[in-house]
């Protein structure tokens, strides 16, 4: 599982990376297909990644917001000082994700990003997706994400596409700083 392999991952001084910033053209670039998952770049990636993850505080990171143009996203929810109110879950590495259906059913949500610091933005996203991706062991799978997990999945396919939460939002009163986001949470 991934506990013990985030305890190995901090044991082997595993890198934290730099998590790019908008407005660097990587975050705009389409994410290139991985093809062999076992490779062990792709491996040492996926922890690099999970570190930076954990150390960030953030529940979500895609590959190219550390630079990497590759079809790889962790998410990772918790409840933290970003989002006290996530759900628990295993970090979990998504390799080549696919949304296979939406319900249709959308609502606002406010996000933040790691690579557009300072900023929230209420985003319109499906409550309920099915998803398909191949896990870091190489496996198939099809799941059913719903609310803020269903939200951090969206977000994070997004990077894949080249585009950032603020691509979404409809309105720029629906944008709103951390600072200002945090009053409206107290």
């Amino acid at each position: 599982m991934f506990a013990p392999s985030l305890h190995k991952i901090f044991n082997q001084k595993t890198q934290k990376l730099t998590v790019y910033q908008l407005g660097n053209p990587a975050l705009s670039e389409i994410a290139k297909p991985i093809s062999d998952v076992s490779d062990r770049e792709i491996q040492q990636l996926i922890d690099e990644m999970l570190i930076t993850l954990k150390e960030s505080k953030g529940v979500g990171l895609a590959a190219p917001q550390v630079g990497r143009s590759l079809q790889l996203i962790i998410i990772a929810s918790h409840p933290n000082e970003r989002y006290p109110n996530a759900p628990q879950m295993e970090p979990t590495a998504m390799i080549n994700p696919k949304i296979i259906s939406y319900s249709g059913q959308t609502e606002k949500g406010w996000e933040g990003c790691l690579s557009v610091p300072m900023i929230r933005g209420l985003v319109p996203r499906d409550r309920q997706i099915e998803v398909e991706y191949t896990d870091r062991q190489g496996d198939r799978q099809v799941s059913q994400l719903t609310d803020f997990v269903a939200r951090i999945f969206q977000h994070e396919y997004d990077h894949l596409e080249g585009k950032v939460f603020l691509d979404r939002v409809e309105n720029t009163l629906d944008l709103a700083t951390e600072a200002e986001y945090q009053k409206l949470w107290q």
